[in-house]
């Protein structure tokens, strides 16, 4: 184990690969859940409760309005206590909701129980592991941001899947309860095994030292505007397009199997879009992954054959999920690392909640018009109105690298 953990500025110990490898697996269990696993409950709880699709759709968005206020409030408090801590609470608190879940006889109770997954569980996992990943990285973070991105993307395809198969065995309740009880199993020994790196293992301190090219606070507020708007698309398909691939005739499970199709590919695309943040820059990284999902994001609503779901899906499936690895490198490129994580936790906060209304207002738009041509071309213009503001905080990037040289380290990831 002394082997193991051992490091000296030259030769990076391997545990960071430890950190690595829980922390997709732990984002993927808990993530999947609370971004889009209820896509597949839609038509379940439709047809055995009676509710509408935009009421099932507020489920998912309290789970993730939770995410955006418990991720402020945790990423501030894994600045300061024990990160193992802070991530052991969210394993356990999002598997007993989950679980909980199962028991639930009325909307608002399935409200209470994934806001609190989400502010006490998920809050406390997304940004502080993001964070601690980067901390143990002096070069090539962007790569192994993009790992930990590609398991949440793993867990976003494949717990839809499975929750998909649980409920044509088990019903909705009895999804619920094994999903829970599974995450508590794998989450929890994960969890135990995050630490922070030693000074001699962890990012070095000199770019503490240099100027950013941006200023933080100036970050933070572009990033938070985008991220709204990014998002909003982003979670039209994660949300709606198993229900629209039912709508031609398809099955549960075989419109799950579109998703976890697109979301095989956003495994790839994630590290792939890690590997081009190292190489070009952070920010040029998310723009190219913000243009390919904006473009192609409105081609869903033009297919009416589950094969061409199934050929198209991996196509946007690969460069929508460099979005998030964008995000994350970005703000790991831009944001002094003493703050990285309470900064993360507002900029994400953001973006749970543009994910939380984008993913409403597409059943809401549904439930108004029967059709989802409206939830796709308002998904599309959220992604121009994203691209508008990247391209400013680029442009002062570009300003602030026109300064001394030693501000152009924070720029790029490495």
């Amino acid at each position: 184990m002394q082997e193991i953990c051992k490091d000296t500025p030259a030769q990076p110990g391997r545990y960071r690969w430890v950190i690595v490898g829980a922390a997709s697996v732990v984002l993927a269990v808990a993530m999947g859940q609370l971004v889009n696993g209820l896509s597949a409950f839609f038509t379940p709880l439709e047809q055995s409760e009676g509710w509408s699709r935009g009421d099932i759709a507020l489920i998912n968005s309290a789970g993730l309005i939770g995410l955006a206020i418990g991720g402020i409030a945790m990423g501030w408090l894994a600045d300061r206590i024990e990160t193992r801590k802070v991530v052991l609470a969210g394993t356990i608190v999002t598997g007993l909701c989950v679980t909980a879940a199962g028991f639930a006889s009325t909307l608002w109770q399935l409200y209470a129980l994934f806001f609190v997954a989400g502010a006490l569980g998920g809050g406390a996992l997304f940004a502080p592991l993001f964070a601690l990943v980067g901390s143990w990285f002096r070069t090539g973070a962007g790569l192994a941001i993009g790992i930990v991105s590609a398991g949440q993307a793993m867990g976003q395809g494949g717990i839809p899947l499975a929750n998909a198969m649980l409920i044509d065995a088990f019903g909705w309740r009895g999804a619920f309860v094994a999903i829970g009880l599974a995450s508590l199993a794998i989450m929890v020994p994960l969890a135990l095994l995050a630490r922070a790196p030693s000074a001699a293992e962890g990012a070095g301190a000199q770019a503490e030292k240099d100027a950013p090219a941006v200023h933080p606070a100036v970050v933070v507020a572009l990033m938070s505007l985008a991220v709204i708007f990014c998002c909003a698309l982003m979670s039209v398909p994660l949300m709606h397009l198993a229900p629209l691939v039912e709508l031609c005739g398809a099955t549960g499970p075989e419109a799950g199997g579109v998703l976890f199709v697109m979301m095989l590919t956003a495994i790839a695309g994630r590290v792939a879009f890690g590997k081009l943040a190292d190489m070009i820059g952070a920010l040029p990284a998310y723009l190219a992954a913000s243009v390919w999902q904006t473009a192609l994001v409105y081609v869903f609503i033009q297919i009416g054959d589950i094969g061409l779901f199934y050929l198209f899906a991996p196509i946007y499936g690969f460069g929508y999920a460099g979005v998030m690895t964008g995000v994350l490198t970005t703000l790991r490129a831009l944001i002094p690392a003493r703050f990285r994580a309470s900064a993360s936790g507002i900029v994400i906060a953001f973006a749970w909640g543009g994910h939380g209304l984008g993913g409403w207002l597409g059943g809401l738009f549904f439930d108004r018009t029967g059709s989802y041509d409206l939830t796709f071309g308002v998904a599309a213009l959220a992604g121009l109105v994203n691209l508008a503001l990247l391209l400013a905080l680029g442009a002062l990037v570009v300003r602030g690298k026109s300064g001394p040289p030693s501000q152009q380290a924070l720029t790029r990831t490495a």
